[in-house]
């Protein structure tokens, strides 16, 4: 017997509704805005905080829908990093252009590194990722004549956005341009795990071997949103590069992929505003911490892990849902 109509369009209609914005969500991207008015003198913050936020999505994107775990994906934001800075090093400033390039590039090492990882999963995939991301570090640091090694990369000049808006001293410029970004960037994402693509990426992280029988190859939909990951990635570090003037190694180290994942663990993967959630706390909390103790700040943010992972082990939002779910009074 067939199927009645109202059955076959439900999908449909399912993420119809999903596409549709919260005006919690209208309100979350106008409180964004308030940091030209409030906190004027925070504006450098909150432009890394943007920055943060993207490069926590694309690890969101592939960890949080896909299940791919990655100890590395630092690879991808230094690539991103570097080639803006050499773009700009060697005579071509244009940020925009910049930006395309860099994310083109990290998307083109993404995508060839998508075949490893298209094939493993679980603990041989961290140490895959891992492998990478510290193969990546030490090919920077080995070519110290074209990347500046351990001292950093030299002589990087940006030019003004539309040769009209110069980078300023107080970060008007570096917020407004991160902001918008990470805004374009979020509505793509949005977009993307709300399509039949992002259901059957929900699909391989909860059962890859079975995808494949209903249709969705699960080897080509990785590869897939990995370049995706790795170019958002590639953003956000030319952003860095390109707000900041400056390209260091820590771009590429370890250390730069572990604060992104609890960056998303703190907020709540597979969210898709944990990451943002998760980089406000993080960098708010980093801030604060240091201020009060700059030789001891990483054990409070060790605690605030702590606690986040042992009462809220699905993030700060996977909490706040749990606790709208036990209000309607449902166990």
């Amino acid at each position: 017997m067939a199927a009645p109509p109202e059955t076959n369009i439900r999908p449909q209609q399912f993420l119809a509704a999903q596409v549709r914005w919260h005006p919690l969500e209208i309100v979350f991207w106008v409180a964004t805005l308030a940091p030209f008015y409030f906190f004027p003198s925070y504006l450098s913050l909150a432009s890394q905080i943007a920055i943060a936020a993207l490069f926590a999505l694309s690890l969101d994107l592939i960890l949080g829908y896909a299940g791919i775990v990655s100890l590395g994906h630092a690879a991808f934001f230094g690539m991103g990093a570097y080639t803006a800075g050499l773009i700009s090093k060697f005579g071509w400033g244009e940020p925009l252009t910049g930006l395309i390039i860099a994310a083109f590039a990290a998307g083109l090492v993404g995508y060839a590194t998508s075949f490893i990882i298209a094939k493993f999963r679980h603990l041989t995939l961290i140490m895959l990722t891992l492998g990478i991301g510290l193969l990546l570090y030490e090919a920077a640091n080995s070519a110290s004549w074209l990347t500046g090694g351990a001292d950093g990369l030299q002589g990087i000049d940006i030019w003004p956005i539309f040769n009209t808006f110069d980078y300023d001293l107080w970060g008007y410029t570096a917020y407004t341009y991160s902001l918008v970004v990470l805004f374009l960037v979020f509505v793509a994402t949005r977009r993307l795990i709300h399509s039949p693509f992002g259901l059957s990426l929900r699909g391989i992280r909860e059962n890859a071997v079975r995808m494949p029988a209903i249709g969705a190859p699960s080897e080509s939909h990785i590869r897939t949103v990995y370049t995706i990951s790795a170019v958002m990635a590639g953003l956000a570090g030319a952003l860095i590069a390109q707000t900041t003037s400056t390209v260091s190694l820590e771009a590429l180290s370890f250390e730069r992929s572990a604060d992104v994942l609890v960056m998303v663990v703190l907020g709540g993967a597979g969210r898709l505003y944990g990451g943002i959630i998760g980089s406000i706390i993080f960098l708010v909390a980093r801030d604060q911490f240091s201020g009060i103790n700059p030789q001891y700040w990483l054990f409070w943010i060790g605690l605030l892990l702590v606690m986040v992972v042992m009462f809220l082990p699905n993030g700060i939002l996977g909490g706040l849902a749990r606790l709208k779910w036990l209000q309607r009074g449902k166990p």
